[in-house]
């Protein structure tokens, strides 16, 4: 019995070794068929460069008539609800960064900025580049409620919501949880 199971031991062995012998053409052909997308025909050309984009925007609110706090929100191209936000010029800080690009992409002028609520920091590709964007994000109130909006031509929609309706309807976790944050300090701070 015992030279009948190292028998077995021994077919099982050679049966084991021919299948994944990287010498028997089959498998091999086999495999490389397997992989070989991944190593040509790709679509994307490879990343030559990574790039740093500083942006800076703002959690927009108003209070309505009924005194309950709303929240600002651009749908972009892609129909992706999102804050306000833009690429900081040399020379400009932060602060005034925000306070432009809310006023190009939203039409608000009468602004008051309450403070940093936080930084999000996205990635995307853009052809061959990897780019890093870093956005330091202000808490922004909206001084009259009757400010007429205009939004930019390559935005879908530009919205005031309630605090549940802008954290159902924002894209980014990020963006919401500073949503959260914002309703916090406006609360406690009775902004």
């Amino acid at each position: 019995d015992a030279q009948e199971s190292r028998g077995l031991g021994d077919v099982y062995k050679r049966q084991r070794h021919s299948v994944l012998s990287w010498r028997s053409p089959t498998v091999r052909t086999s495999n490389f068929d397997k992989i070989k997308k991944y190593f040509s025909g790709s679509k994307k050309p490879l990343i030559q460069e990574i790039v740093r984009e500083p942006t800076a925007g703002g959690v927009i609110f108003r209070r309505n008539k009924k005194g309950e706090a709303e929240f600002l929100l651009y749908q972009d191209a892609r129909d992706r609800w999102t804050i306000p936000k833009g690429h900081i010029e040399p020379g400009e800080t932060a602060q005034v960064t925000a306070r432009r690009e809310i006023g190009e992409e939203t039409g608000l002028k009468k602004i008051e900025l309450h403070g940093w609520l936080g930084k999000v920091n996205f990635r995307y590709r853009r052809i061959d580049k990897l780019v890093l964007m870093t956005t330091q994000v202000y808490l922004v109130k909206a001084l009259d409620p009757n400010e007429k909006l205009q939004k930019e031509e390559w935005m879908n929609g530009l919205k005031w919501f309630s605090f549940h309706e802008a954290l159902d309807e924002v894209e980014y976790e990020d963006i919401g949880k500073l949503i959260l944050l914002a309703m916090k300090r406006i609360r406690q701070e009775n902004l």
